[in-house]
């Protein structure tokens, strides 16, 4: 496990930089809902008649007026999209670091086979992940609870499960993506993020794009499909998986074969 505790130890600046900013943008949404209760019903009503915008965020089936549609639409796009770019970042790093900053000579040279450093590295960048979305809920929680409102843990729950699942996806396709570049490849993976959340919002608003859900990973964490059926979709999550196994098969399978520089 040294090679695990030596990447978690490079990543900790990224990892608070990213968690903390994450973390202070859902507290101040969280401490802005007292004064923005009374409005939001009005504001709710307002995005209910803009059509094909409103459905595009699923403001369609949300009640703005409560504090778990709130948090589904204002928290849920700080949280789903903010860790997911640092998902991306952190898994289409995680192999082609050696190269770019050429210590890949370093490395190999230890008593360690390649497939033994792609599996660490494959968990160093699970444990980032997983720790920054520990650190979020619990966040969310005590800023809901510090406001005076009852913690709604099982819609949290749901929310926060849902945008962790997405971001490991993401961890995942970008590991496997971080196996083939020689560079730094840090914009693959903001690119592919930024791609699917906008293929979620094309998905939302044309009927004819809904295919397009099974090619995002933002497709099984919107808010108002988790909170009027109670659940995750369950055939979405798993093409989610499918993907995340992909990119981890693809890995292993280029990184153990291939001539690094």
């Amino acid at each position: 496990m040294t090679l695990v505790r030596h990447e978690l130890r490079q990543g900790r600046t990224a990892f608070v930089l990213w968690t903390g900013c994450i973390g202070a943008l859902l507290c101040a949404c969280v401490f802005l809902y007292p004064e923005m209760k009374g409005q939001m019903a009005a504001v709710g009503d307002m995005f209910a008649s803009m059509g094909r915008f409103t459905a595009a965020f699923g403001m369609d089936r949300l009640d703005m007026g409560t504090l778990t549609g709130y948090y589904a639409v204002e928290c849920g796009n700080i949280l789903g999209l903010g860790g997911a770019f640092y998902a991306s970042m952190t898994g289409v790093c995680a192999l082609s670091r050696e190269e770019r900053d050429r210590t890949a000579e370093l490395l190999l040279t230890h008593p360690m086979s390649r497939r033994r450093v792609t599996a660490e590295k494959l968990a160093a960048v699970l444990a980032q992940i997983g720790a920054m979305d520990l650190v979020l809920l619990g966040l969310s929680a005590l800023s809901v609870a510090l406001i005076g409102q009852a913690v709604p843990w099982r819609a949290l729950l749901l929310l926060h499960g849902a945008c962790t699942i997405m971001h490991l996806e993401l961890g995942c396709v970008c590991f496997g993506l971080s196996a083939f570049p020689r560079r730094s490849s840090a914009g693959v993976g903001l690119g592919l993020t930024a791609m699917m959340y906008f293929l979620e919002l094309l998905a939302n608003i044309a009927e004819r794009a809904r295919p397009l859900k099974y090619l995002t990973a933002f497709a099984y964490c919107e808010g108002a499909d988790i909170l009027s059926a109670g659940r995750l979709d369950t055939p979405l999550v798993l093409c989610g998986m499918a993907l995340a196994t992909a990119g981890i098969m693809a890995a292993f399978r280029r990184y153990t074969t291939k001539d690094i520089a």
